[in-house]
């Protein structure tokens, strides 16, 4: 992130000037109580790793190809123009004094897989060494930065997201190996009056390693401190930033995802169930078999009826008619078999694309 020259000569100074975070991490030990100013020199540092060695996945069928290595097609500069950025060798390389590179597409909810690589020989130390960032819709920034053997502010280094939570670990390469960042993004949702609904959350994994664990993000980073969320659209940009470093990207590539499910518990009832007079009910009950090792039992507690499956628990069945039965949470049914006075015979289960057919036992 944009920091004036010498800044870490004047974090004592400009600490004094930092708001203080309200919320708390509490998804890490390193990252607990108390509550950090941001950019604290001082805040802990993540546990150095070493990462596995798979960087460059092959992008699956589904994926929005932003860039293979061949040209700057699906970007422009932060005015639309033609980005300056360098593309040689089957990478884009930042051009210091170009600005930042965003997608001509806007997108909302992604999965991002995006691979970098920090200059070499490493040059400079702290947020002025291999310092460039990945902002999703422009706004919310996983940092780039030469992180290997080289401290800075926690909530500043490679992975972090910038300025609110550190890595969980450092999982940083050499300088000028290349590394990656998978990120798994949900946008904040606002309501038409622009009242926040949701935060944005990340998912990121470094290298391979997971290093934020679906977090709520405060509102979009900044420097210094966050801002605080202001409706905006649904779909805007993904943009690389210029901090000056000939930082290097390649392998660029997403998959839009779709809104999040509403999960609800199932249904009291399935639709359609009648109710069956108690003597009617009655004629169900009973032990019916599969085979000798696999049996049903039915029996009446209070108003329901109940079927066991194999010695497994009992499960609620509700009737759609007096042949057809259904499982009110799974979906499942049965079907039985009536003789001329309407008492079961046996009954087809039906369950998960099988059927299995039980017979009544006699005596039951």
């Amino acid at each position: 992130m944009t920091n004036p020259a010498g800044f870490l000569r004047r974090l004592a100074h400009v600490a004094s000037t930092l708001i203080i975070a309200s919320m708390i991490m509490n998804h890490t030990s390193f990252a607990q109580s108390p509550t950090w100013r941001i950019h604290d020199i001082n805040r802990p540092h993540p546990p150095v790793i070493t990462p596995g060695s798979s960087t460059s996945p092959t992008p699956p069928s589904d994926a929005i190809i932003l860039f293979d290595g061949k040209d700057l097609s699906q970007w422009t500069d932060a005015n639309g123009r033609p980005s300056k950025w360098k593309v040689e060798n089957g990478y884009m390389e930042v051009t210091k004094g170009s600005g930042e590179i965003r997608s001509k597409q806007g997108f909302g909810d992604v999965q991002l897989h995006i691979e970098w690589a920090s200059p070499a020989p490493a040059q400079g130390k702290g947020q002025d060494r291999g310092n460039s960032g990945v902002f999703l819709m422009g706004k919310y920034e996983v940092q780039v930065l030469d992180s290997y053997q080289n401290q800075t502010y926690a909530d500043g280094q490679a992975a972090a997201i910038y300025g609110q939570y550190p890595p969980l670990v450092n999982a940083s390469r050499p300088s000028g190996e290349w590394q990656s960042y998978d990120i798994i993004f949900r946008r904040p949702r606002f309501a038409n009056d622009g009242q926040l609904l949701q935060p944005a959350r990340l998912m990121v994994l470094h290298n391979g390693v997971l290093v934020h664990d679906n977090v709520t993000l405060w509102g979009p980073t900044n420097w210094m401190e966050y801002d605080a969320y202001a409706p905006h659209a649904d779909r805007l940009p993904i943009s690389m930033q210029d901090h000056g470093s000939p930082v290097r990207y390649r392998n660029i590539w997403l998959r839009e995802l779709p809104e999040p499910l509403d999960l609800r518990p199932p249904m009291a009832k399935p639709e359609h169930a009648i109710t069956l007079a108690p003597e009617v009910l009655a004629r169900y009950l009973g032990k019916y078999e599969v085979n000798p090792n696999w049996h049903f039992n039915l029996k009446h507690e209070g108003d329901k009826l109940l079927a066991n499956f194999s010695g497994q628990r009992w499960l609620e069945i509700v009737a759609l008619s007096e042949r057809k039965f259904a499982m009110v949470k799974t979906a499942g049914d049965l079907e039985f078999d009536l003789d001329s006075a309407g008492r079961p015979k046996g009954f087809v289960f039906r369950m998960g694309g099988s059927e299995f057919v039980a017979k009544r036992v006699a005596g039951e």
